[in-house]
């Protein structure tokens, strides 16, 4: 199975989905990399903030950063190439990429089994 790893400018936290004001390109980019890992795909970000190291020990990213700036940032990595630069890569293109059904990108969906919550007169 293919890797993914996205290298992602300097945020406030690893996720960059915090504060009042979240990102919704950031939530989902989360959200996907949530379901990638629960369906077993090596699926990983690095934030320049919170993992430089990991940006230093990549040569290729060094090279990007080093001629085109942090603005070339995010950068898409699959098997150790890059793929995408200066954006998030969409859901569909992700499985395009990784070779793998949409289906791995979504949440799967919860069914209650008691028809309701758990209040007696249906949902509080």
């Amino acid at each position: 199975m293919k890797t993914m790893s996205i290298y992602e400018p300097a945020m406030c936290c690893e996720t960059g989905i915090c504060g009042v004001g979240v990102d919704p390109e950031l939530l989902r980019v989360s959200t996907v990399f949530n379901n990638l890992q629960k369906n077993g795909v090596t699926a990983t970000r690095f934030n320049l903030n919170s993992a430089p190291q990991a940006f230093i020990n990549n040569a290729d990213i060094n090279k990007l950063i080093n001629s085109e700036g942090v603005e070339a940032l995010p950068a898409t990595i699959i098997d150790g190439k890059i793929v995408k630069t200066k954006e998030y890569p969409t859901n569909e293109e992700i499985a395009v990429l990784l070779e793998i059904p949409a289906s791995y990108l979504e949440a799967p969906e919860i069914k209650k089994t008691d028809g309701g919550c758990c209040c007696s007169e249906g949902c509080c």
